[in-house]
């Protein structure tokens, strides 16, 4: 009763209410399938498109989180990045990798901004260098602790390099075709 009296006092003062509250659900349910979506490509491409290396695999799958991140609201890039790599290293049998991957990968959106227009900006493009240093340094450290030995995990940094250097590629490329066709007013 409380309720229905609350959501009626609501109406006769502010019309729309019940729009704005139908169109945020949309929007909310909107976000979620586009997050899917990414989680799934990330997976995809993380998983299956790469290149056995040192004691992992190097892919292109961070250029799709940093798409993401550019086109996501924070929660939902965050939810991506760490489900796309934590997935993608659990179907491929390197599981020891996944509470890396998902750390690394969740942090790596904080550098990337969806609060533009486009989503090749100077700040974007600028967080490249932060993201590539992440990874590379983060992999590194991660992988020492997995082996208790800090010498050994240098052999696997040209690998973490040449993924950090495509994935970029990637995410600049991917992202002029997208801000060409004006993909980010559709989410």
């Amino acid at each position: 009763m409380y309720r229905r009296l609350t959501g009626s006092a609501l109406r006769n003062f502010y019309p729309k209410f019940e729009e704005q509250v139908n169109t945020v659900k949309k929007d909310r349910v909107k976000l979620m399938c586009a997050a899917g979506v990414f989680t799934a490509i990330i997976v995809v491409f993380t998983a299956y498109f790469h290149i056995p290396s040192h004691t992992g695999y190097t892919h292109v799958g961070d250029g799709f989180i940093y798409l993401a991140a550019c086109l996501l609201p924070f929660p939902f890039a965050v939810f991506v990045g760490a489900g796309g790599a934590l997935l993608a290293d659990c179907l491929t049998g390197f599981v020891i990798w996944a509470p890396g991957s998902a750390i690394i990968k969740a942090v790596a959106v904080l550098f990337f901004s969806s609060r533009t227009r486009k989503i090749v900006t100077v700040r974007n493009i600028l967080a490249l260098l932060p993201a590539a240093i992440l990874c590379i340094g983060g992999y590194y450290f991660y992988e020492s602790l997995i082996t208790g030995n800090f010498t050994a995990p240098l052999a696997g940094i040209p690998g973490y390099i040449t993924q950090s250097v495509l994935s970029s590629l990637l995410f600049l490329l991917v992202g002029m075709a997208a801000d060409r066709l004006n993909l980010k007013k559709y989410l």
